[in-house]
């Protein structure tokens, strides 16, 4: 995108930049960004700001080593105000909180109903923006052959705790059975609500 049509004039050279999980969609924190701050962020992948306070720039977690790492910006329909979507490495505000807000950001505590869906958004993050050690990376690197076979291991493990009682590892493998399963839809191009409208259809009344 060109950022050459946001107005860094109108409130003094700076415009307001909003923060966002780029999974969970919770609003981390308000900053303001010059020019510079915006080309660093978009040239290094880290949130910089200009810090108002201090008159400099200022890569978010340079001192406690909590980032922002950017996946997207976004500019607003009268060009003075960003939104840029980002994955937190530790908390955000200064207090410790995960929000400069005092909202959870903690995946544990996403509904039940929810989790599936943040966490193929989780695998659909690694895909786009791989990380050295990855195991799902791992998976992506071994492609669809391979990714389609660890599937069906992990659906012959489930069917063969079944026969036991040990809730336990039936839960463990049930478990790996999800997430191998959700790489392969990623690894398709097939979100897990296309899967979910399926099902609904045959159950439509």
């Amino acid at each position: 995108m060109d950022y050459m049509a946001l107005d860094f004039e109108k409130q003094g050279g700076l415009v307001p930049a909003i923060i966002q999980d780029a999974v969970t969609n919770k609003v981390l924190m308000l900053g303001y960004m010059n020019d510079e701050s915006l080309k660093i962020t978009r040239d290094r992948g880290l949130v910089t700001f200009w810090s108002r306070s201090r008159n400099t720039l200022w890569t978010k977690g340079e001192t406690s080593g909590n980032y922002l790492e950017v996946r997207e910006i976004i500019e607003d329909c009268d060009h003075d105000t960003l939104l840029i979507k980002a994955i937190p490495t530790g908390p955000v505000c200064h207090t410790g909180s995960d929000t400069c807000f005092s909202e959870e950001n903690n995946p544990e505590e996403i509904p039940t109903s929810d989790f599936l869906f943040y966490l193929e958004q989780i695998i659909h993050d690694r895909r786009d923006f791989p990380q050295e050690g990855s195991y799902t990376n791992h998976l992506f690197s071994r492609g669809i052959n391979k990714i389609a076979q660890k599937v069906g291991e992990e659906a012959v493990e489930l069917i063969i705790e079944s026969k036991d009682d040990n809730k336990d590892l039936f839960l463990g493998e049930a478990a790996d059975l999800l997430y191998h399963f959700l790489v392969l839809l990623t690894q398709k191009d097939v979100r897990l609500g296309e899967v979910v409208e399926v099902l609904k259809g045959r159950h439509s009344r």
